[in-house]
């Protein structure tokens, strides 16, 4: 990490957490205005077969807090594991 990374995640550690967030929401935009075309087009596909497939009932959605919980659960234990 270099310094200035460093230093701008200590300014954004001394943010409320709604302008954290703001942050997040920005850093995120800017990521996503150097997607290629191409690659955007494909991420378009991926929605569009996702919402089909929960459309049809090919797969059932389940609570965002339980799916966080579920990727915890996943990361910590890939963690024990290496």
């Amino acid at each position: 990490m270099t310094e200035a990374v460093a230093h701008i995640l200590a300014e954004v550690e001394q943010l409320s957490p709604p302008e954290r967030a703001d942050v997040a929401d920005r850093l995120v935009e800017m990521l996503g205005e150097s997607i290629p075309p191409a690659i955007e087009r494909a991420q378009i596909g991926e929605v569009r077969r996702r919402v089909a497939q929960v459309e049809s009932g090919d797969v059932k959605i389940i609570p965002g807090e339980e799916a966080l919980q579920q990727v915890r659960q996943l990361v910590a234990s890939a963690r024990k594991g290496s």
